[in-house]
């Protein structure tokens, strides 16, 4: 079956489909298009800034190399992760290996309210039976281990795993699962030096003593292993939340001709603008990604790409305004690179807190603020070791992980931060976006 035509469907409501519009692949497979549906221009909402509600049909940038595929806009948010787009090739075996094969085979469960029907009549999706339950956890870990190993699946086995959907978070082995009535992804170890799945469950609850709100992780225990629950914050009481990444929000917000810049800068600019007003929820926001940006460097979570941050449309038929998701696979990468995947500062992907220092204005933070925020995050990640051993972090890997987390590079950056050194300098000047609306 060949897939050149699909229609997009709004699932806010699962129970409710709202019809979108058309997709249309172009740039010879690599790029999806959208037109919105009239029911949609008289009745929605625009998906991301660089979709608005006209009639035009929307086309993906026009810079492709052998490995690059993107959908318009937000509609890049609905394809499958890496792991996602494995697990299509594996289990569901198309006959090529397009854009919109992956974003219709990753099923009815994929990030966000976004879903994809081969009907504008009637949403249509890829079958997939109900999702895996917490009993099914170990059989789970065994399928994704053989699919890891690229060894062949039982009919069963593909079917326990075909149900999994498309959360967001990379290569990592992963699948969605049921617990208590509620969507979770569950991950699993895929032969680290760590026990990763235990790490990252460490370093989400240290993160959420630093200010820093975080999406609920719960460790299931396996034969000899650990796997890692995190409950989907895109899913609310049987409702599903409009989402899309930080790379999205960015390139929409990049204006015509110019490269976006990827980073956590750029990022605040967006919340400020865009981010909910009432109650100075947008600069809390802010504040909280700087928070972020530093707990990453000091925790040597270099990993943190433009998917790994993103924002949930607040009543998207009435403001279209958008707030920070809970913060998501932030453990140490224990890599010691020294620079971060998302830019920090003036220094671009530098990891230090000089760099993240340096364009503290764009969180809404005077120099003084920001540097009271690095020493209380500073407080937080001096306590590591004894948060981690409490949760249960073997010895071994607290010793592998302290090598890079209390190494030379950044333990003497935490030493040696002084705020007092930031007290009373001059206001920069900000920087006014090319969307700026006086």
């Amino acid at each position: 079956m060949r897939l050149d035509d699909l229609h997009l469907w709004y699932l806010g409501n699962p129970d409710f489909p709202m019809y979108v519009g058309a997709m249309r692949l172009v740039a010879a497979g690599k790029g999806v298009a959208l037109r919105y549906g009239q029911g949609w221009l008289d009745h929605g909402f625009a998906l991301s800034e660089d979709l608005p509600l006209i009639g035009n049909e929307f086309l993906p940038p026009g810079r492709y190399s052998s490995d690059v595929q993107r959908a318009v806009g937000a509609v890049d948010d609905a394809r499958p992760d890496r792991w996602g787009e494995k697990v299509i090739r594996f289990v569901d075996r198309p006959q090529r290996l397009s854009l919109m094969e992956y974003l219709y085979f990753a099923g009815d469960d994929r990030f966000g309210a976004l879903g994809v029907s081969t009907s504008a009549s009637e949403y249509r999706a890829h079958e997939a039976g109900p999702l895996p339950r917490l009993e099914d956890a170990q059989r789970l870990s065994e399928v994704a281990a053989k699919i890891e190993a690229s060894e062949p699946l039982t009919a069963l086995e593909a079917k326990i795993i075909a149900g999994g959907g498309s959360p967001m978070g990379g290569a990592k082995p992963k699948a969605l699962i049921n617990i208590g009535g509620e969507q979770w992804v569950i991950k699993f170890f895929n032969n680290e030096p760590v026990d990763a799945p235990l790490v990252e469950h460490a370093t989400m609850t240290l993160a959420a003593y630093a200010g820093i709100r975080v999406a609920q992780t719960q460790v299931i225990d396996l034969v000899g292993l650990h796997a890692l629950a995190v409950r989907r914050f895109d899913r609310e009481g049987g409702q599903r939340v409009h989402s899309i990444s930080a790379g999205t929000a960015i390139r929409a917000a990049t204006a015509s001709g110019q490269e976006p810049v990827m980073g956590y800068p750029e990022l605040a600019r967006i919340l400020r603008r865009v981010g909910v007003a009432q109650d100075n929820v947008n600069q809390r926001d802010a504040r909280e990604l700087f928070r972020r940006m530093v707990f990453n460097i000091l925790m040597d979570n270099t990993d943190d790409h433009e998917k790994n941050h993103s924002l949930l449309a607040v009543s998207p038929f009435e403001n279209g305004r958008y707030q920070l998701a809970p913060a998501y696979d932030v453990l140490p990468t224990n890599s010691g690179q020294g620079y971060q995947e998302f830019v920090c500062g003036a220094q671009g992907a530098d990891s230090t807190l000089e760099n993240a220092m340096s364009e503290c204005q764009a969180f809404g933070l005077e120099a003084s603020d920001a540097a009271a925020e690095v020493a209380r995050v500073i407080e937080v990640v001096d306590q590591w070791q004894t948060h981690f051993a409490r949760i249960g972090v073997l010895p071994r890997d607290i010793e592998n992980l302290a090598h890079r987390i209390d190494g030379d590079y950044l333990l003497v950056q935490r030493m040696g931060f002084d705020p007092a050194g930031f007290q009373g300098l001059p206001k920069k000047r900000s920087r006014k976006s090319p969307f700026f609306k006086a």
